[in-house]
């Protein structure tokens, strides 16, 4: 029996197991690096162990700490969670050769499905579907465009599209630096990139008596960088025939491993419903949730069942019930990029409702990290029909208050919303396609919106300043009249868009803060304001942190910059400037990037590696560049200065 767990990981899914090892009777231990010491993942285990250091080559993927980890804390067994080590059959034998119990498959299961490309010629020889491999050498124009990915790992890294053969080389470069710096393994192999393919898995579990479990599908077709945001179980839109026959592939995928524990067997399934086999993960998937949801289950307690050597309760999982769907909240922007967003997280409240599962290694307080992945958060929903379960997790997302870093929050609940998303229409090309317009702020609704929220931090300001004055934190208001008094204004600039309001309001002889845009003031205190428009009453929570003032509203959020009266015009900043988006490191600049180099606008310039991604700085117009201030190693705080271009027309020879 198992009666301490070491769980080489971090954040969420360290949180999420030890959940299960104290209902089990299990204590815990963590590990994490000098960037965790303060993280609930360490402050939640009953024991933790550090590995100095901060980036993940030198703490979480040193598995020779982690094992040292273990046994100085008295563990007897080791869960690797997923990502870092968890599909490094050399970590799970060294477990194992410490004496230790490996919470995961056989090593030899995990070698054999490890490599993606050895996983493929195995599958194809028990006649599963493929996409056949292209040899990146001997690619030409008719095998565009390609998927590169990385060997070894998952989860979107080391993973590159290419539609133009020149660009192979220089794509191949990247992601074989970012798989290497991921999983430590710079492998990367080439496939048939499927145009508008759905991306469905089957979750698989096995014990060592022979019995497997195959527990329904999942979708993960809305996916960023090729790393899932949204995923549902069942798949929706398959028919009988199609789910029996992933089911039986899923199955013969385990057994021909010999396969033991949680596992995912994926597959890509065409514009035209043929599946075809991507990879077995052989690990506990992010998506989880969703299945143990529509299941009944506990598959970490399963795990731990199974790794103690014991059966699956019985020769057929149990009937599945509802449908469910997990999103994944990201400190993120969407609009830029994607680009990650690091700093304080003030506040994660999402709404604790019957139906609703939040998976997390954030509270209120924390800091989001350069370091590694920017997930908060899971967000699960559980309801009897599909519909159901999307109108809840958008409601319980659009409720949420999530004061910090800017998320994609406000991406979630649209993409739940959109009717392609709702009538199940469902690609991986899903934000290819609606991006833009998912993550639009502009257009007269929006900014009337905006503006009311802003006008709400503005009275909510002026209430707190009379409160202070007076001793009162409370006053209720009637319908709005003209004063004497001269109008006052407050400034606010909307994060992240950039749009600025100005907010005029008048002070009455009681103190009564009443906006001069007409709004009827029904209540106003420093937390909480209340306005009437046009006959419709809104509520207004208001929360201040510093310069910024977080509004919440029971059908959006808004973040606002206070500003000064008048701009100072030391602040502005030399036209041309490249700015570091995110705190990161420079890993390389473009060829023949110095000073007097010709560039052209849009050409990258700077690699930026932050949270485990690479991210381009590219030339604002073409040009010169007349400065550089970047340079490879080189770590930089977010705003920093990395290089200047002067406007100017750019010879036609600008390279790419």
């Amino acid at each position: 029996m198992i009666t301490a767990l070491l769980v080489a990981n971090r954040g969420e899914i360290a949180c999420r197991i030890f959940r299960t090892c104290r209902e089990l009777g299990i204590s815990t231990v963590a590990v994490y690096s000098d960037a965790d010491a303060g993280a609930l993942h360490v402050r939640e285990a009953d024991t933790a162990v550090r590995l100095p250091g901060a980036a993940p080559a030198d703490t979480y993927l040193r598995g020779d700490l982690v094992v040292a980890a273990a046994l100085a804390a008295g563990a007897d067994a080791v869960h690797p969670g997923y990502g870092f080590l968890s599909e490094n059959a050399g970590f799970a034998r060294a477990v194992q050769d410490a004496g230790l119990v490996w919470v995961g498959p056989p090593v030899k299961a995990i070698e054999l499905m490890a490599s993606k490309t050895r996983a493929k010629e195995l599958m194809a020889a028990a006649g599963v579907p493929l996409l056949a491999p292209v040899d990146p050498d001997a690619a030409t124009v008719a095998d565009l465009p390609l998927l590169l990915k990385a060997a070894a790992g998952g989860g979107g890294r080391g993973m590159r599209i290419v539609r133009e053969l020149s660009s192979l080389p220089s794509e191949l470069t990247a992601a074989s630096a970012e798989a290497a710096g991921a999983f430590g393994d710079g492998e990367v192999f080439a496939e048939p990139y499927v145009e508008r393919g759905r991306h469905v898995e089957v979750q698989v579990m096995a014990d060592g008596q022979g019995t497997v479990w195959a527990l329904g599908t999942r979708d993960c077709s809305l996916q960023r960088r090729h790393q899932k945001v949204v995923e549902e179980a069942p798949a929706p839109g398959l028919d009988d025939a199609l789910r029996g026959r992933l089911r039986d592939a899923a199955v013969a995928a385990a057994q021909a491993v010999g396969y033991r524990g949680a596992g995912t067997v994926e597959f890509l399934l065409s514009s035209e419903g043929r599946p075809y086999f991507l990879e077995m993960n052989t690990r506990l998937q992010v998506e989880h949730p969703v299945t143990e949801a529509v299941f009944g289950l506990d598959l970490v307690a399963l795990q731990l069942r199974i790794a103690e050597g014991g059966p699956l309760p019985a020769a057929a999982p149990p009937e599945p019930s509802g449908h469910a769907v997990e999103a994944r909240l990201y400190a993120e922007d969407p609009a830029r990029d994607w680009q990650p967003q690091t700093g304080a997280l003030l506040t994660l409240d999402v709404p604790d409702e019957p139906g609703i599962r939040l998976d997390t290694g954030y509270t209120g307080g924390d800091t989001v990290g350069v370091h590694y992945d920017p997930m908060l958060a899971k967000v699960v929903a559980h309801a009897p029909t599909r519909a159901e379960a999307v109108r809840l997790l958008a409601r319980a997302l659009e409720r949420a208050r999530i004061h910090g870093p800017v998320t994609n929050r406000e991406l979630l609940v649209r993409s739940l919303r959109h009717p392609d998303f709702t009538r199940g229409r469902l690609d991986t090309g899903f934000y290819d396609r609606h991006l833009a317009a998912l993550t639009a702020t502009d257009g007269p609704a929006a900014d009337s919106a905006r503006r009311l929220a802003a006008t709400a931090a503005a009275l909510a300001s002026a209430a707190g300043a009379r409160a202070e004055g007076a001793g009162s934190g409370t006053a209720r208001f009637g319908a709005w009249r003209n004063l004497a008094s001269a109008p006052q204004t407050r400034r606010y600039r909307a994060e992240p868009d950039g749009t600025e309001y100005e907010i005029a309001y008048r002070t009455g002889r009681d103190g009564t803060p009443t906006p001069e845009s007409g709004e009827r003031v029904v209540a106003a205190r420093p937390g909480k304001v209340t306005l009437e428009t046009g006959g419709v009453t809104r509520h207004f929570t208001v929360t201040p942190h510093g310069d910024h003032t977080y509004v919440d509203t029971t059908s959006g959020a808004y973040t606002f910059t206070a500003l000064p009266r008048f701009t100072d015009p030391a602040e502005r900043t030399e036209p041309g400037s490249l700015l570091a988006p995110m705190p990161g490191t420079v890993v390389r600049l473009a060829d023949g990037l110095a000073p007097g180099a010709a560039v052209r606008a849009g050409q990258p310039l700077i690699w930026l590696e932050a949270m485990k991604m690479e991210h381009r700085i590219l030339a604002p117009a073409s040009g010169t560049l007349t400065a550089l201030h970047a340079a490879p190693g080189l770590q930089v705080e977010v705003g920093a200065l990395l290089a200047v271009v002067q406007d100017a027309p750019a010879p036609e020879d600008a390279s790419d």
